[in-house]
């Protein structure tokens, strides 16, 4: 983490910021209203997957596994559309709650394997985990620390997760080495939210909103999964 030398009373509200810091905290809390949205919406989606009985043994099927793949496919799909068109307005919009609907029944079908008790304890913990990363970034951002180094490693990273996962759905490993997995999937993400809200005071376009709320929805919600995970291993 390098820190640079500059003068934070020069009018600035933040180091290397070079707008307007009214137009940049209107843009940061445009941002964060959308956030709040999806959130609350994931809320409501996977809380009525998890508490209907015929949903929830439904994905207990394997015509609900197919349905599920079907859903992830579709996230996917939306989620490249979505980035192709994220300064196409009202249409960046249409597929931004398109892809948060797919993501929260996603995240639904994730809780339906887990108790109520893992689910509380891991949106506690995920929720205090986002709010301190966030407020540190904003707090080190304000004195000249600048996390854009990290972009690189946490691709790499991605991509190792991504690999990782794919292996596991042919040769299942054991529970200990699942948590391990876990442990350093919710390690990448929690830097995802440091690096993504960088770039949100620093370096996003003000029509960049959508992209910039969507990277913040889908490292909470994959932190809160890894947590899920990590305290469900635990808990068996």
């Amino acid at each position: 983490m390098g820190k640079e030398h500059h003068d934070i009373e020069a009018g600035k509200h933040y180091p290397d910021q070079m707008e307007d810091p009214q137009l940049r905290w209107a843009f940061i809390r445009k941002v964060y209203s959308i956030l709040t949205l999806q959130l609350l919406l994931t809320v409501a989606i996977a809380s009525i997957v998890v508490v209907t009985p015929r949903i929830n043994e439904f994905f207990h099927t394997r015509m609900g596994l197919i349905t599920y793949i079907i859903i992830a496919i579709f996230t996917i799909i939306i989620g490249l559309m979505m980035s192709c068109f994220m300064h196409n307005h009202p249409l960046n919009m249409i597929m931004l709650g398109l892809f948060t609907v797919a993501f929260s029944v996603m995240v639904g079908v994730s809780c339906v394997f887990s108790k109520g008790k893992i689910i509380l304890e891991a949106s506690l913990l995920t929720t205090i985990i986002a709010v301190s990363l966030t407020l540190f970034t904003f707090w080190a951002a304000k004195r000249g620390y600048d996390f854009n180094f990290l972009g690189p490693f946490l691709f790499c990273a991605l991509i190792l997760i991504i690999c990782f996962s794919l292996i596991q759905i042919f040769f299942p490993m054991g529970s200990l080495v699942r948590m391990i997995f876990a442990f350093v999937v919710a390690l990448v993400y929690s830097a995802f939210i440091i690096y993504d809200t960088d770039n949100l005071i620093k370096r996003c376009s003000y029509d960049e909103y959508v992209i910039a709320a969507t990277m913040l929805y889908i490292d909470m919600i994959q932190l809160f999964i890894a947590m899920l995970q990590i305290l469900g291993i635990i808990d068996d």
